[in-house]
């Protein structure tokens, strides 16, 4: 049996442990696909890999037909069952609206949350410049995953289709896993 004190200081050593235990986000695929070469085409798309820990996703697609000013964003949520399967949300956002009045549509928020700050797609319609995600990190989606809106640990897809015009344009799939 131990002294209270040498018990005491035990289960503190516990208790800190076991808080220290929690969720991490880590990227482990990014594909950007074209659907419509004449109106859209990236220049780049990629994952770069700093050290173990730290990544970062980027991609610039350059807009060959603009002012763009009818844009629409299917975003669907996948979890990995035996292949990937459908997860929680499915929506399709008019991009143009949704911008103007962001409290109207809090899940298209959250997840727009997760890229606006690297992103110079954070303005209303018309959009007359190349689209550029630079240096997402998963830092902040580990803390939007963990704490604003827990997830449960797996390996997620988060699949977005671009829709100008009433037509399908691109395919952004971001893949993920939260350990």
């Amino acid at each position: 049996m131990c002294a209270k004190r040498n018990c005491l200081l035990l289960f503190m050593v516990i208790l800190h442990l076991v808080l220290e235990i929690s969720s991490k986000w880590e990227f482990t695929n990014f594909k950007c696909t074209s659907l419509d070469k004449e109106f859209t085409e990236f220049e780049y798309c990629y994952i770069k890999s700093i050290n173990r820990t730290y990544k970062y996703l980027s991609f610039r697609a350059n807009l060959l037909k603009t002012p763009v000013t009818k844009i629409k964003l299917n975003f669907s949520l996948f979890k990995r069952f035996s292949g990937y399967r459908p997860f929680l949300y499915n929506m399709t956002v008019d991009s143009c609206r949704f911008l103007a009045k962001q409290k109207s549509y809090p899940v298209a928020a959250f997840f727009y949350n997760l890229f606006k700050d690297s992103s110079n797609m954070n303005h209303t319609c018309p959009y007359d410049h190349d689209l550029i995600l630079d240096q997402l990190t998963a830092t902040f989606l580990n803390h939007q995953f963990t704490k604003v809106l827990p997830f449960p640990e797996g390996d997620y897809l988060m699949e977005t289709t671009w829709i100008a015009y009433d037509i399908s344009r691109a395919v952004i799939k971001f893949y993920g896993s939260l350990t």
